[in-house]
């Protein structure tokens, strides 16, 4: 596979139109914009559904009887799976096309939580991880999608507007667990709901107004299936323009191993150069927010004598803040004149600041005052950092772009424990303090290496 790296197109209009008539514009933005709503929707059924079991997963493994160590090698299966998934999900979508990866992998993750609900033993416990932990890529697919359907432009905003429905039902799925977890064999029927879940996203990802979504990219004329020409889609008939004779059949055979491997191989040089600034910037500031989290339950308890109910409560009311906050990336990328690199810059020094005042707080309202900013810049930070990855990385391979994302985030997950654990035995500041030395670290990355951020190391690839 070819997978070139180009920038996204410049056009003044947010959502694509590949038609030149205008009487066929109106209706591509209008089936475009439809696409993008259920888009939202599939983003919020998702986390809806995971948060629904996911806080319940440590207390249902512990009630089979397990030791603590066995129950934290059975909890890791999840993370090392994503780990090494993530990145060949990502690619394999690039190479047969965004719906087909997104309805198996939605199918599949429904078939780990249908496991999961009849799990009553930590073997089909573990079992039912495998399916979850390799194609659990919803969301990561769904950003890709996004970055295929709008304008480089309107691509932070649109992306904030999906991590906002995703956070909502990321907000109101532990409402649920948390009141089926009261009644005997709670655990069990909410994996069975969040199967549901899974199963009715996979029917809304089938209906999906797929003909109506203008996919194209008229800088080169051609579609997302064209560019997917291997694996048609029946339902949205015969690609225009292209070659049926029996010698082109030949030359596109379908190879998708060998596919993915190519790709895997140009996304390996493509991190070596301008992608790598990027992807450590990544690791440094999710690890910094991580170690933030880690202990903030504990650490309130110690410092200011605030019970774990009470942090509870603060905790939900930064999450709402923070999924509110999507909608802020839009005006703020207008007041920047679009520029993410200075976005992420600024974003990363205040998160920076912020872990360093809720360090030295010596009241509960600096807390919340921290707590309340910190909501805002590290989303603000997230949506930047994804939106950099495809403008410097290109939009054609974004699939690969945002899973290789995904498995620098994994990384983090595995490392912050770890260095909590550390920083936590020197002081119960001791976690946000490493966060801040770390986002600064960030910050001096991106400071030293400008060229890296600007949007255009996937064209000097390219042009290589």
């Amino acid at each position: 596979m070819a997978m070139g790296v180009r920038g996204r197109r410049a056009s003044g209009q947010e959502l694509a139109s590949g038609s030149p008539a205008p009487a066929a514009a109106a209706p591509s933005a209008v089936g475009s914009r439809r696409f993008l709503l259920c888009l939202y929707l599939v983003g919020f059924l998702d986390l809806f559904g995971v948060s629904m079991v996911v806080p319940l997963l440590n207390l249902h493994v512990k009630s089979l009887g397990v030791s603590p160590m066995v129950a934290g090698v059975v909890g890791s299966t999840y993370g090392v799976l994503q780990l090494f998934s993530s990145t060949f999900v990502g690619c394999w979508s690039d190479v047969v096309g965004r719906r087909p990866s997104l309805l198996v992998c939605v199918l599949l993750s429904a078939l780990g939580y249908l496991l999961l609900g009849m799990s009553t033993s930590v073997f089909l416990f573990t079992l039912a991880r495998v399916p979850v932990g390799v194609f659990k890529h919803t969301l990561s697919i769904s950003r890709a999608l996004l970055s295929d359907l709008v304008t480089e432009k309107a691509r932070p905003r649109v992306l904030g507007h999906f991590n906002t429905a995703s956070g909502v039902g990321f907000i109101l799925g532990p409402v649920v667990g948390g009141y089926l977890t009261e009644s005997d064999g709670g655990f069990y029927v909410a994996a069975l709901i969040c199967c549901s879940v899974f199963l009715l996203n996979a029917g809304l990802v089938w209906l999906l107004p797929w003909k109506e979504a203008n996919l194209g990219s008229p800088e080169n004329g051609r579609s997302l299936e064209e560019e997917h020409a291997t694996v048609p889609i029946k339902s949205e008939g015969p690609l225009q323009g292209a070659d049926h004779s029996p010698e082109a059949g030949r030359r596109r055979e379908w190879r998708p191993w060998a596919d993915v491997m190519s790709a895997l191989k140009d996304m390996k040089n493509l991190m070596v150069s301008a992608l790598r600034d990027v992807f450590l910037v990544r690791l440094l500031m999710g690890v910094a927010v991580m170690l933030y989290y880690s202990n903030f339950v504990l650490a309130l308890e110690e410092r200011f004598g605030v019970r774990p109910k009470t942090t509870g409560y603060l905790i939900s009311y930064t999450s709402a803040l923070g999924a509110l906050a999507g909608f802020a990336v839009g005006p703020v990328l207008r007041l920047y004149g679009h520029n993410s690199h200075r976005v992420l810059l600024h974003s990363s020094a205040l998160t920076c600041l912020l872990l360093l005042l809720y360090s030295a707080a010596s009241t509960v309202a600096v807390v919340v005052l921290s707590a309340t900013l910190l909501s805002f810049s590290t989303t603000l930070g997230r949506t930047c950092v994804t939106d950099l990855q495809l403008s410097v990385g290109g939009a054609q391979a974004s699939g690969s772009i945002i899973g290789v994302g995904q498995s620098v985030t994994a990384v983090g997950r595995i490392l912050a424990p770890l260095l909590s654990g550390v920083a936590q035995q020197i002081s119960p500041c001791g976690p946000p303090s490493l966060g801040a030395a770390l986002a600064l670290v960030a910050i001096l990355i991106m400071l030293l290496n400008r060229p890296h951020f600007s949007g255009h190391g996937g064209k000097r690839l390219k042009s290589e």
